[in-house]
């Protein structure tokens, strides 16, 4: 039985991944606005723009999830996104769009947040299958 200890950012991890999620997407929107701007690239901008925004707004809706497995979905999706985003990067980088350093620094952010959020699902998945002990 769901009791709601899952729906909520009560435990540290969680807050720091949503922490990190908003600085995350703070970083992509300034990016998008250099690729924007001085690079005139607006379709892969666009595509980093919105995976990169959307990991955070899937970890602050899963504040309001109304299970524990509502709460893993949305977590996933914000994981999935995570993955979308290191992929954009990737294009980015290899494309000459961005520079070495910029896509080291942003990537390594990408990566951090994807492995807070494999384990935050993986911990979840786990306290979910354990029976509930009175």
């Amino acid at each position: 039985m769901d009791n709601g200890k899952w729906i909520k950012f009560s435990d540290m991890k969680q807050n720091v991944v949503y922490d990190k999620s908003k600085e995350f997407a703070l970083r992509i929107i300034k990016m998008c606005d250099y690729l924007m701007n001085e690079r005139k690239d607006y379709i892969m901008s666009n595509q980093i723009f919105r995976s990169g925004t959307s990991i955070g707004a899937n970890i602050a809706e899963s504040q309001n999830a109304q299970s524990g497995a509502d709460f893993i979905h949305k977590m996933s999706i914000a994981l999935k996104e995570a993955d979308e985003t290191g992929y954009w990067l990737e294009l980015l980088y290899r494309s000459g769009r961005i520079d070495e350093p910029s896509y080291n620094s942003v990537n390594s952010d990408c990566v951090t947040i994807r492995k807070m959020l494999t384990t935050i699902i993986k911990k979840r998945k786990e306290s979910l299958e354990m029976p509930n002990i009175a």
